[in-house]
C-alpha cells in the first residue's frame, strides 16, 4: 500500500510499504477513507533529523474496517469507525477515568500512521468508534474533526471549566483554535476572543462565535485584549500554538483567578509559573493533550444531526500522493487544514 513518510525538515514522500494485517486478537485493519494533516505534524516537518529510513505520518482518520482479530466484539467488518489520534486499551484506571490518553498499553501513531492506505489498530474495541454513516457521506469531513481537532478545542474549554458567566480569549486561528471557539460557544460563554491574523479564518471564528477578534500579537496583542475587557483580561485563555510568544500572550491577557489551558503542543520547555506570573494572581494552568477519545459520544450527536459543522475547518482537498504540496500549503499558511483522500 501507499504511505505518507517524513524523511528530513520539509521531506514528504508517498512511498509503498507492506499491507497492515492483523497480529493481536485485539486488533483491526482499517482502509483509510480520509486522513488530513495537522498543525501538529508541522513541528517534525520544520525540526526532525534527516534519516534515511523516514518516518510514518499521520494521527487523524476515519475508514472503513476490513480484518478483525478474534476478540474484537465492538466493531466489525464494513464499520465506518473514527480513530482518536491515540490507541488505548478502554480497560485500564487511566482509559475508565476519561484519560486514555495515558492508557497503561496504548500509544500514538508513530508507527503505521494515518496518512496512508489502511492502518492496523491495536485495541480496536477501546480505541475505535463506529458511526451510523456511509463512507460516502457528507458528514465525513466533520467526523474526521472527532479524531483530533474538534475534540482538543473542547478539551481546551471543558478544562478550564467554561461557563456562561466566562469570558474566553483563544489565542491562535488555526484549527483547533476555531475548535475551541466553537466549543467555548456550545459552553455559553459570554464573550470569545479570537487572536489571529488570517481573515479567512477570523471570518470562520465569528461564524463560530467568536465575539471579537484581535489581529495584533506581543505587547500590543496583550493591551488590544485588556482594553476590550476594562483592563482586566479574561477569565479563561485558551493557548492553541504551542510556541513560547503565544504562552507569554497567556500569561499577560488572563484575569486574576483565571485558569490558561494549553492544548498547543509546547515546542518550548521553560514557561513562566512563578510569583510574578501565574502564582501571585492565582492563575490556573491546564490541559495537555486532549482524550478525545473519551469526549467522541457527547460530541457525535451534533455532527450526525447537522447543528454543528467543525468539517468547515478544512478549505483544500488532496489525494495522497499530492500530500507534500497540502504540508507546503499549510507551512505557509495558504490552507488551513488539508483533507486527505488515500
Amino acid at each position: 500500500m501507499r504511505a505518507a513518510y517524513l524523511y528530513g525538515p520539509g521531506d514528504v514522500r508517498v512511498i509503498d510499504v507492506p499491507d497492515p494485517v492483523i497480529r493481536g486478537s485485539t486488533d483491526a485493519v482499517v482502509r483509510v477513507v480520509r486522513a488530513c494533516v495537522c498543525g501538529t505534524d508541522l513541528h517534525p516537518y520544520h525540526s526532525m533529523k534527516p534519516t534515511p529510513h523516514g518516518s510514518s505520518m499521520g494521527h487523524e482518520f476515519v475508514g472503513v474496517v476490513e480484518d478483525t482479530g478474534r476478540d474484537v466484539r465492538t466493531v466489525k467488518k464494513g464499520d465506518l469507525v473514527i480513530a482518536p489520534f491515540v490507541w488505548s486499551d478502554g480497560t485500564c484506571d487511566f482509559c475508565r477515568e476519561g484519560l486514555q490518553t495515558s492508557c497503561r498499553h496504548g500509544g500514538y501513531w508513530n508507527a503505521g500512521g494515518g496518512q496512508a492506505e489502511a492502518v492496523r489498530v491495536p485495541f480496536a474495541d477501546g480505541t475505535l468508534v463506529p458511526v451510523p454513516a456511509e463512507e460516502n457521506s457528507p458528514l465525513i469531513p466533520s467526523l474526521l474533526t472527532l479524531s483530533d481537532v474538534y475534540g482538543t478545542g473542547y478539551h481546551a474549554v471543558r478544562a478550564a471549566r467554561v461557563t456562561a458567566e466566562t469570558t474566553v480569549t483563544v489565542i491562535g486561528d488555526g484549527a483547533v483554535g476555531l475548535m475551541a471557539v466553537l466549543s467555548a460557544t456550545q459552553f455559553g460563554a459570554r464573550r470569545i476572543i479570537l487572536m489571529g491574523r488570517h481573515k479567512d479564518r477570523t471570518d470562520l471564528g465569528h461564524e463560530f462565535g467568536a465575539t471579537d477578534v484581535v489581529a495584533e500579537r506581543g505587547e500590543e496583542g496583550i493591551a488590544a485584549v485588556r482594553e476590550l475587557t476594562g483592563g482586566d483580561g479574561t477569565h479563561v485563555v485558551v493557548e492553541a500554538v504551542g510556541h513560547m510568544p503565544a504562552y507569554q500572550q497567556a500569561v499577560g491577557i488572563v484575569r486574576p483567578g483565571g485558569v490558561i489551558s494549553r492544548v498547543g503542543v509546547p515546542q518550548y520547555k521553560d514557561a513562566a509559573v512563578g510569583f510574578g506570573t501565574l502564582f501571585g494572581p492565582n492563575i490556573t494552568l491546564t490541559g495537555g493533550p486532549a482524550p478525545v477519545r473519551a469526549y467522541i459520544d457527547a460530541l457525535l450527536p451534533g455532527v450526525l444531526d447537522g447543528s454543528v459543522e467543525p468539517g468547515k475547518v478544512f478549505d483544500r482537498e488532496t489525494g495522497l500522493d499530492e500530500i507534500a504540496e497540502a504540508y507546503r500549503a499549510m507551512d505557509t499558511r495558504t490552507a488551513l487544514k488539508v483533507l486527505v483522500r488515500p
